[in-house]
């Protein structure tokens, strides 16, 4: 499933509309009609997908309040003119990053996932760009993302073995590995390297 697909959009609308109706009203009657509309979304997005209707309804509307996106960071970490990636459990490799937890801010969470799944130690100089997830990849997440790519300076440590990944290494612009790329595309890490090389790199953003 990806966004553009007019029912896929029209159920992500419906969903926005449902959660926000049932986090505002005042009127029980009007409650329930929002709940049902969430309801409604959930079993569209299960006819579309195939998944199971309370397997849906769990992932896509399991929060309160105003729906708004959410925020997930990556790191681009060089070393001389290699970028640092990450090898996931599925085999995949990736720049290190992931959502952004309520009790960070963007760039301490771009830190934090730095050393839990690569081992070091980063200092974070720059933004690279912030970029809509659906734009640049497609997805079946039923809620909007932001992609912040942080610029990032090693600053020591080491690989350890961690839940998430199994390995981590220096790559260079043409040796790439088997890219995760419904996290972060080949063409986004080479914007990483395009930024590396422009001393005067602005801030890309959607």
């Amino acid at each position: 499933m990806k966004k553009g697909d007019k029912l896929i959009d029209w159920a992500m609308e419906l969903q926005a509309i449902g959660q926000t109706g049932e986090a505002y009203s005042k009127d029980v009657f009007d409650t329930e009609r929002y709940q049902r509309i969430r309801e409604i979304a959930a079993e569209m997005l299960a006819a579309k997908s195939g998944l199971d209707y309370e397997q849906v309804k769990g992932l896509f509307c399991n929060e309160i309040g105003y729906q708004t996106p959410k925020i997930a960071t990556r790191a681009a970490i060089f070393k001389d003119d290699k970028i640092l990636m990450v090898q996931e459990k599925e085999g995949h490799w990736s720049l290190p990053g992931g959502w952004c937890d309520v009790d960070q801010s963007p760039a301490d969470n771009a830190v934090k996932e730095a050393k839990e799944e690569s081992g070091l130690d980063i200092k974070v100089t720059g933004v690279i760009a912030i970029q809509d997830h659906f734009k640049h990849h497609g997805s079946i997440h039923p809620y909007g993302i932001a992609d912040i790519y942080y610029m990032c300076q090693p600053l020591g440590g080491e690989f350890k073995a961690n839940i998430e990944t199994t390995q981590a290494g220096w790559f260079g612009e043409d040796e790439l590995p088997n890219v995760a790329e419904n996290k972060n595309s080949t063409d986004q890490i080479k914007m990483c390297f395009a930024a590396r090389r422009d001393p005067n790199w602005k801030t890309l953003f959607d």
